[in-house]
This record gives C-alpha cells, structure tokens and sequence, in this order.
C-alpha cells in the first residue's frame, strides 16, 4: 500500500509538469469581401472554390471572379486569414510557451514567454537581449482594436534568430522586464529582490527565482498610464505590480516596480491565469497545487516525505513545520490595487482545485471557472451580493452530449447546473484552519490526516454526522455534525458526486468580451457599429483525451483531435447562465512520415492554453504544446465570422 499522506503537491507538480468557410468566406457574405480582390486570387486556385456549395453566396462579393468563388474560395485558401480563419500573430522564442494574454480597452497587447531555453542567444534590434528567461512584453506600435481583417500571417521561424525571439505579424515586441529584473535606474522605485523573485515569509531568503510569468492584467490610470500585474506560475507564486507610462509613438517604460505581499493569506502556490474583475481588481489563480483524487487509500496527505525540490521551496516559503492544504488551491483577490500595499484576500467560496482562470460576469455576481486537470469541472459561483465574491452559491455543469455525434469539431453539450452549497469566506476559513498544525509525526500508514471519501460521501448522503475513524472518516471530523466543508475543500469530488460531469481533460482558459457579453443580454447599444445578439463564452482546452474520449460518462468523444485540443464557445443566457457548448476550432493532426508518431499540424492549432475576446468578436489564443514537435508556439488570432 503506499504511503497515502505522500505530498498533495508533489503529486500535483507531477502532473503538471509532465504542465464552412475561412474568414474571407465571412467576408464574402459581408459584402464587403469583394475589395480583397488580389488576395481572393488565392482563393480562386482553391479546387473547391467554384465548386463549392456556397459558391452562389459569391453576390455578396462584388469583384466579379473573386467574388464568385469567396465563400468556398475561402476554403482553397484566398489570403486573407489563410482560409481557415487563423492568422499567426506571432511566434514565441525556442523553450515558451505563450501566456499573459490581455487586451485592453486602448488596444494595448500583451503577452509573455514563459520559461524560454536558457540558451537562446539571439537579440533583437529592439530589445537588444536574448529571450532566455521569462519575459513578459507588449506588442509596441498598433491598436489591436483597429486590426484589418486581411492582416497576413507571421511566418514559421526559419533560421535561428527567428526562432530565438519573438516574430510578429503587426507590430513590434517590447520586452517590459525579465526574470530577476531588478530596475536599478528607478533607484528605490525598483525592485532590490527581482522580478519574479520569491523571499520565505518567515526566513526573508530567496526562495526561487520565478521564470515562469503567466497572467497580465492591466489597470489604466489615465490614457497613457497605468499599472500591469503579472502571475509568476511556480512554488511558491507571486504577482508583480509594473507602474508604466506610453510615449506617444507608443513606446512603454516601467516607472515603479514591486511584487504584491501576500504573507497575510499564508502565501499562494502557482499563480496560473486570471482576470481583472468588472470593478478593477485582479483575480489571480492557484493551480497545480491540488491533488483532487480524494480517497481513503489514495488521498495524499501533506505531511509526507518531501521528495520534490519544488514542494521543499514550498515549505521553505511558509516555515519548516509541515503548511496547511487546504490553505491553498483559490481565487485571491487583490484588493485596493493601486495602493502602495494592496489588499489580498483568498475567495474560498469559489472552491479549491486546480484553479486555471475566473472570469466574472457584467452582472459582477456569477463567476466562472475552469479546473486544469484530468476529470475537471466547470464551476459557476453567483455571489450574494454585486462586487462581493465572499459569500454565494457554487454550482457544477453537468453536461448531454449531442446525441449520435461524437466528432469534436462538430459536437455540443446542453448545460444544467447542479448546486452544490452555499458558504462564506469566513466560515469556510474556520474550517481550514481546523488542518492548521498537522505535523509529519501525525501521519499514519493507511490513513488520511484530511478529507477522506467516506466524508464526502457522507456529505452527499445528507449524513447527520461525519464517519468515524472506523468508517474511513477523517480524525479531525470524526463523528462531528455535519457540515459543508467538504463542498468547499474537496469541491472536485463534491461536484462530481452531486452529479456534475467531472470529465474535462486540460479545462484551460475561460474569457469573455464584457461589452459584446453586457450588450447581447441587455440591450444596450455598447459595441459601435454592430449588433451584437448573442453572448458568449470562450473556452481553451489544450487535451481532448483521456477522460474525454474514454467512451464513459457524459463526455464520449473520438479520439480524432485528441493532443491538439480546441476552444469552444457556451452560450449566455439572459441571467448570465451557460446553456450550450459548442466546438469553434478544433487542433488537426497527421501522422509523421518518418516516426508513427501522432502530430498537431503547425498550420493549424495545437495545444490552446487562453483565449481572449476581442470587442469585434475575434479571439486571441496562446498554444502551450509541447516542444518536442519541433516548431515554437503561437499567438493565434481567430474569427469565428469564417466559419
């Protein structure tokens, strides 16, 4: 039997770490398709074009031939958007992967480079400093809320310069600071420590050097300033704060630096994606510090061994007696975030697990969020009250599958919601603070110091009180009334039990456009120059295996896309509910020719980690794929009017 109070983190790094038409068929039938004439010359080579079925949509088109064939012209691919609705806006450099995606209101892009190859050596004329370590930057020079719709792809690296730095279709990259940037010309508006850099609450060492910076959120202070906050994704994790200010040829220069205190909520644990709320604060996520596979003979308790370098950070960080789990797996707030001390307080009432992202809806009460795991959830919270997420109601999705259909690119779930409980802030934390004190001489072979599945399935049964030890029930609970705890703690397997689909592989980043999503439910005219009717949410999923193409559960897929993953959309409904979920785009694989080995194609998508919304209804979306298929990963822009 193993050990079952082996590290709950340690598993959890294991697992992460091993972290019909193109769009200028959608322009065809704008009409306005017709000026891409010259582009369009591609899409009339396409064999399908005249033959295609839309082809007499081509009245929409009014240059005559290109017009003709637009819509399947399209598909034989005419230029604009390659066909396929995709444009690479950019390439990152050998080693990341793409994060940090954030538009903001101005245009402004940015994104980061998450832990490049230390031996990338190549500097740009920019820049003048190699990618080798994380980066987190801007796109320089445009207004992506004024992009073409012909904007031409960037291409695939081809020599080592390119595939060293970052290759953009439109603009230039700014590198705006780097791991262990200290900004020593800001004088004591510096950073002495280092971006990134991590100090132990209790000892004040250097505990890592974090090169891995993930969410940016950006919050204006005037038209050309404002204040960027940025995730650093490890153990354990923090958040950055960059004072900046634009020039206006569109130039940014960092005026203050700092990394927000966190001490006051015991620390956070890999500081994945987030969001910046309605009302303007950041909404940062723990991730892979989880292990949701709670069971009696299973479930790893903390205080085990440590056999993981990342977890002794970790404990190092906090104090040397063993720290509390439950302590961590949350969204935290950052409260008052101009400040020269922010605020930060966890929200326990949106459940712990393998927080990905959090996005709130413009009714500032329902939230939703994504478990980056194998076996997710997709949760949705509805706070009691507008801008307060202390106190509210946690519900699970459980999806139907289209009924004879199993194709990802052409399959749909409906949606209904299961409740699970509603809790406060302040109660939840009585809760967890009960595990507080739970040292390595407490653990015993074959049992759990935590939350075992007889309680949660106790608490699922309406159980007047928790299992004895006997019974398989934890000993901090053993035999007490019941509570909700477990709804909040272990909200994976309390989801799961109540009857959510607990199936999703790699539930990635969830994003909304807050105007497009405000105007389609009520009405008001917010998005200039368009209608917009529908409402809804984008949602990256970097793998559609394992649990989703098992053949069991609500999830019964093929296995057709499999590591390429996909992003879906799920409809809005007029009390800011999901209903539907459908395919959008979907990755595409090939077999290699000279390996039996299963690929994504690198002119398609592969690997989607977060998405973001544009205000004309396009997406960003940064690929996370792994770097043994030999080409770097994208910044992919999509319009779903191709398809």
């Amino acid at each position: 039997m193993k050990r079952i109070a082996y590290s709950l983190i340690a598993s959890a790094v294991v697992l992460a770490l091993t972290a019909c038409d193109g769009d200028d068929g959608a322009q065809g039938i704008q009409g306005e398709q017709g000026v891409q004439g010259e582009t369009g010359q591609a899409g009339s080579n396409g064999t399908n074009g005249t033959n295609g079925t839309n082809g007499t949509d081509g009245q929409n088109g009014t240059d005559g031939q290109n017009g003709a064939d637009g819509q399947n012209g399209a598909d034989g691919k005419d230029g604009i958007n390659g066909g396929s609705g995709l444009v690479r806006i950019a390439t990152v450099p050998t080693g990341s992967e793409v994060t940090g995606l954030f538009l903001t209101d101005q245009g402004d892009l940015f994104f980061n480079a998450q832990h490049p190859s230390d031996e990338n050596t190549e500097v740009d004329s920019l820049n003048n400093r190699p990618f080798n370590t994380g980066t987190v930057g801007v796109l320089s020079g445009v207004n992506f809320n004024e992009l073409p719709r012909n904007l031409v792809s960037a291409p695939l690296h081809e020599t080592q310069f390119e595939a060293q730095t970052v290759v953009t279709a439109i603009g230039q990259y700014q590198i705006l600071g780097q791991s262990g940037d200290t900004f020593a010309e800001l004088g004591e508006q510096g950073l002495a420590g280092g971006l990134g850099v991590i100090y132990g609450m209790t000892s004040g060492q250097e505990i890592i050097k974090n090169d891995m910076p993930d969410f940016n959120g950006f919050i204006f202070e005037s038209e050309s300033s404002g204040y960027l906050f940025t995730n650093w994704e490890d153990y354990p994790g923090g958040m950055s704060r960059l004072k900046m200010s634009k020039s206006e040829a569109g130039r940014w220069s960092v005026d203050q630096a700092m990394m927000i205190d966190f001490d006051a909520v015991k620390g956070t644990a890999a500081n994945c994606f987030g969001s910046v709320s309605p009302w303007g604060t950041p909404l940062t996520s723990e991730e892979w510090i989880v292990n949701s596979t709670v069971d009696s003979t299973t479930n790893p308790a903390w205080n085990a061994p440590v056999v993981d370098t990342r977890l002794q950070q970790f404990r190092d960080f906090l104090a040397p007696e063993s720290p509390n789990p439950y302590r961590y797996g949350y969204i935290a707030e950052v409260k008052s975030p101009l400040s020269d001390k922010p605020v930060v307080e966890k929200h326990y009432t949106i459940g712990r697990y393998e927080h990905e992202n959090a996005v709130v809806m413009p009714d500032r009460r329902t939230v939703y969020s994504s478990q980056d795991d194998t076996g997710g959830v997709l949760f949705k919270f509805v706070a009691d009250n507008a801008e307060d997420l202390s106190s509210g109601t946690l519900y699970g999705a459980k999806l139907t599958q289209d009924k004879g259909l199993s194709d990802p690119a052409v399959t749909g779930f409906d949606i209904e919601w299961v409740e699970i409980a509603t809790g406060t802030n302040a109660a939840i934390l009585g809760w967890i603070e009960e595990y507080d004190g739970i040292t390595p001489d407490s653990y015993v072979d074959g049992q759990t110091n935590y939350i075992s599945m007889a309680d949660v399935q106790a608490w699922v049964d309406g159980k007047e009180t928790y299992p004895t030890a006997e019974e398989g029930g934890s000993p901090i609970t053993a035999g007490k009334p019941m509570d909700d705890r477990v709804a909040f703690l272990e909200a994976r397997q309390a989801a799961r039990l109540k009857g959510a689909t607990a199936e999703w592989r790699k539930l990635e980043g969830l994003a909304i456009n807050h105007d497009r999503v405000l105007e389609a439910v009520t009405g008001q005219d917010v998005i200039e120059g368009e209608v917009v009717d529908k409402a809804y949410l984008y949602i990256g999923i970097a793998d559609i295996d394992n649990t989703m193409i098992d053949g069991e559960g609500d999830i019964q897929l093929s296995s057709r896309v499999k590591d390429c993953g996909g992003v879906y959309r799920a409809h809005i409904d007029a009390n800011y509910s999901l209903t539907r979920i459908e395919p959008v785009i979907m990755g595409s694989t090939y077999r290699s020719s000279l390996t039996s080995d299963v690929r994504c194609d690198a002119s398609q998508l592969a690997q989607p980690d977060n998405v973001i919304v544009m205000r004309d209804g396009r997406i960003l979306i940064g690929e996370d794929h792994s770097a043994s298929w030999k080409y770097n990963n994208t910044l992919w822009m999509y319009d779903p009017k191709s398809k």
